[in-house]
């Protein structure tokens, strides 16, 4: 089966259980593990604020997604900004880059290519590599719906590339980060129908987010019920007033 390349990158529309027009952000997968109200803030509230990691994640991104951009190396044919969807999953996004290597074991057929080539997808971050497995989530993600859409064999290893340390960190798509994968959009999906925003939870991961201030963490949650809150301030005030 051949593959057109510039004719994917067109068509990402699909019939699948899931509606088109509730399909998640495929990005929002770093968002969800990072910070569940987070995630709800962006994707069900529609709240958003910048602060420098954004910035500094925006602009990485505008050089690495170049759509017009196909570049050839030897044995490698390299895209960028490829969309891609999974109907199984209900998610779309973009790919920052997918590598093609010319591979005539494991491969598919690309229209206009001679061969076979074996898909392989690229995420471009700021910063380096992160103890937690947000990144490698979202890069699980797009191999996943590369699988579906080429029909091509399972993608054991990716790369996340990070600009503070200008190298490649290779990723094992094993079966548990995949697991995770689909559990987490499983979730979302719950959320989104339910629009649910969880509680705020004070964490020293909050100093980095850039929704801080519209999240407010530091609020202190009233440990009483609002009756007994509102009975409380009331009985203080008539004391107050019957004081000599």
């Amino acid at each position: 089966m051949a593959i057109n390349i510039s004719a994917t990158k067109t068509n990402v529309s699909s019939l699948g259980s899931i509606p088109e027009e509730s399909y998640l952000q495929l990005s929002g997968i770093q968002h969800f593990a990072f910070c569940r109200r987070q995630w709800a803030l962006i994707h069900i509230e529609q709240q958003w604020a910048d602060n420098l990691r954004t910035v500094e994640g925006t602009l990485l991104h505008a050089r690495a997604h170049d759509p017009l951009f196909t570049e050839k190396r030897k044995d490698v044919l390299i895209t960028r900004d490829l969309p891609v969807f999974s109907r199984s999953m209900g998610v779309s996004g973009k790919c920052d880059v997918v590598e093609f290597h010319k591979d005539d074991e494991n491969g598919i057929a690309l229209f206009g290519r001679k061969g076979l080539w074996r898909p392989c997808p690229i995420e471009y971050k700021r910063g380096r590599p992160k103890v937690a497995d947000v990144d490698r989530l979202q890069l699980c993600a797009q191999a996943i719906c590369l699988e579906e859409m080429l029909l091509c064999k399972e993608i054991e290893t990716a790369y996340l590339y990070y600009a503070e340390t200008r190298r490649r960190e290779t990723v094992v798509l094993s079966p548990e980060l995949r697991q995770s994968v689909r559990s987490m959009f499983t979730d979302m999906h719950d959320y989104l129908i339910r629009k649910h925003t969880p509680h705020a939870k004070q964490a020293k991961s909050c100093n980095a987010c850039s929704l801080k201030d519209i999240c407010i963490p530091g609020l202190p949650r009233a440990e009483l019920s609002v009756d007994k809150y509102l009975n409380k301030h009331l009985a203080e005030a008539t004391e107050t007033r019957s004081a000599p």
